[in-house]
């Protein structure tokens, strides 16, 4: 196999995580403010927190739909399998995204009590869903799935709600959760951010307990979520890193230094992001039927010339979205205030 193919085929694995890593980064925090939401407790309070997010939320995503665009464009093979395996799943999360966007857009448009409580259930709904999703996705490719000689999955729904993925389900959203209450403390004032500052302590001790569970069960239960830090032992630097940032989360609160938190807080992502993909590497599918029928970043992936294109592409495009994001954030940085036109 040529070095080139070899180098594309792990520069697109990258990318992916790149991408991954952008998007569990930016919307985990306005899925963990959907999360939060129904423990604000008056209707100009949620408004402030769905105000929040208001200008973000939707360019944030932009970063999921990238991802799934290049995993079909780069690895095809894998794609049409986890989508196969997934498709329920999938139809489940794209209902809760585009619920979570009908509530934002829809909830104040009307000074009913009971149309406003409506909405307010359909955005926490949809959020806390879509977060544990995404989770149960994560433990179900870590894990591995009933696929096939031919890159079929030959399981059922119910095979994907096993207790690994639901352990992986929770722990993404008390993930989120915290993610998101230090971003609202970050964007909030008076009452309401002394009564955000508790939710974050709340907030990272679920977190924390969840993230030991998960951390041991695993390293016990699933062997493989290990393999390559013992021919890569450099990656346990990031193991130790990712330590160090959940244990400065609340050093960080503690001293009312809420940037801090954050950034804290968005590094554990990212660390737990490369961890999960240095579980799966060089794999991009686990079968858990046969290791022989396991779609690797060589036997998933698109030609060379169709790689070499995206590279091109990937070249031009990325410093665009980098931009738009940081002006975005920049232009929006600050207070939330309530307008007229706010939602």
């Amino acid at each position: 196999m040529p070095d080139t193919v070899w180098d594309l085929n792990h520069l697109w694995f990258a990318l992916m995580g790149v991408l991954l890593t952008g998007y569990a980064v930016l919307d985990g925090f306005d899925l963990g403010v959907g999360i939060l939401h129904l423990f604000a407790r008056t209707d100009h309070d949620r408004r402030i927190l769905m105000n929040s997010i208001g200008p973000i939320w939707d360019g944030n995503e932009v970063w999921l739909v990238t991802f799934g665009g290049a995993m079909l464009a780069a690895f095809p093979h894998a794609y049409a399998t986890v989508f196969s395996g997934f498709y329920l799943a999938f139809m489940l999360l794209l209902f809760a995204l585009i619920f979570r966007a009908v509530a934002l857009e829809f909830r104040s448009k009307r000074e009913s009590a009971g149309w406003r409580g409506l909405f307010d259930a359909c955005f926490f709904g949809s959020s806390t869903l879509a977060a544990l999703l995404f989770g149960v996705a994560t433990g179900n490719a870590i894990q591995g799935l009933k696929v096939d000689a031919t890159m079929d999955y030959a399981g059922s729904f119910s095979d994907l709600l096993g207790p690994y993925p639901i352990l992986v389900g929770l722990f993404t959203v008390s993930l989120f959760a915290m993610h998101g209450s230090i971003y609202l403390y970050l964007k909030t004032e008076g009452d309401l951010q002394q009564r955000i500052y508790g939710w974050m302590w709340k907030a990272f001790f679920v977190f924390l307990a969840l993230f030991v569970v998960t951390s041991v069960v695993s390293v016990v239960a699933i062997p493989s979520a290990t393999h390559n830090f013992r021919h890569h032992p450099w990656a346990w630097a990031v193991v130790v890193l990712n330590v160090l940032a959940v244990a400065n989360i609340p050093r960080a609160i503690r001293r009312h230094r809420p940037g801090y938190a954050f950034f804290s807080s968005c590094c554990s992502i990212a660390a737990l992001v490369f961890l999960f993909g240095a579980a799966l590497y060089p794999n991009l599918v686990v079968s858990s039927l046969d290791a022989a029928y396991n779609l690797t970043i060589y036997t998933a992936a698109s030609s060379h010339k169709t790689l070499t294109i995206m590279a091109v592409i990937a070249a031009i495009g990325m410093p665009f979205v980098l931009a738009y994001t940081t002006v975005v954030y920049r232009v929006f940085r600050g207070k939330v205030k309530l307008e007229p036109s706010s939602y």
